[in-house]
């Protein structure tokens, strides 16, 4: 399952139905699990972990060195779950000491051509990012998110949960679940609409969850004490209360709000 032409580590750990392509490159620290095809020009360098069924197609960078000046040569990792799919040129880097030593990527991703996924970068499941989208470090980005083609998220950034970023945005405070986001350093555009409809949610449900997104980001108080709202606060639909959780969590960038704040 390994072509003639790749230069494989004999330090690495492949298993056998993994198929390495030709020109690939397989280093030091390496461990592939089942199932994986790099079709080939595949570079898999430095403490990289693959778990299964993942596909890379040619000329894509894994594990090496992150782009990072404080970067000492430590020991870090960079670990990829299982069933994403790697387009050509997509470049990926492990942690670093700033950011807890480890990128993560989970299961079900697509990363069109180009993208790029920065050191200490957390991807959660079934994200999406199409052609040239790019990801500065310490950006965390949660499950069903998907982002445009040459979209930019800005360094400790965060994408909640079934969020939009528009093609070509630049995105610098973070995005609570079920947002969209257009524009260059823009607020909210309005809630993914197409997200909770592809989530299974009623038209009832979702005008629900409009009223109280705007009660959230009445701009006549502070969004702390808007979410202590009564009615906010007595809510039981589940994507109200993992809005709430995302804004009672910790930011580095602050928040979005929405356009007419």
């Amino acid at each position: 399952m390994i072509h003639p032409s790749a230069v494989v580590s004999k330090n690495a750990e492949i298993h056998e139905t993994t198929y390495i392509g030709p020109f690939c490159i397989i280093g030091d620290g390496v461990k592939i699990g089942k199932n994986n095809h790099f079709i080939s020009h595949v570079s898999i360098v430095g403490d990289t972990s693959i778990e299964h069924n993942n596909i890379f197609y040619p000329f894509c960078s894994i594990g090496s060195e992150p782009q990072d000046l404080k970067y000492n040569k430590e020991k870090s990792f960079l670990k990829i779950g299982s069933n994403n799919k790697f387009r050509e040129n997509v470049t990926v880097n492990p942690g670093t000491s700033g950011g807890g030593l480890n990128t993560v990527i989970c299961d079900n991703c697509l990363f069109m051509v180009g993208s790029h996924i920065a050191h200490d970068c957390i991807i959660k499941s079934n994200v999406i990012l199409a052609n040239n989208a790019t990801l500065a470090g310490h950006v965390e980005i949660d499950n069903n998110a998907i982002l445009g083609g040459n979209s930019a998220i800005h360094q400790f950034v965060r994408i909640g949960k079934y969020s939009m970023i528009g093609g070509m945005s630049g995105v610098e405070k973070d995005i609570i679940p079920y947002g969209l986001y257009t524009g260059i350093r823009e607020n909210l555009k309005n809630l993914n609409l197409i997200g909770l409809k592809r989530k299974g949610l009623t038209s009832n449900t979702i005008n629900e969850i409009k009223n109280l997104i705007n009660i959230i980001f009445d701009k006549n108080d502070t969004i702390e004490s808007n979410i202590k709202n009564n009615i906010v606060e007595s809510s039981e639909i589940i994507e109200i209360k993992e809005v709430i959780e995302f804004l009672n969590s910790k930011s580095k960038r602050g928040i979005a709000t929405f356009e007419n704040d």
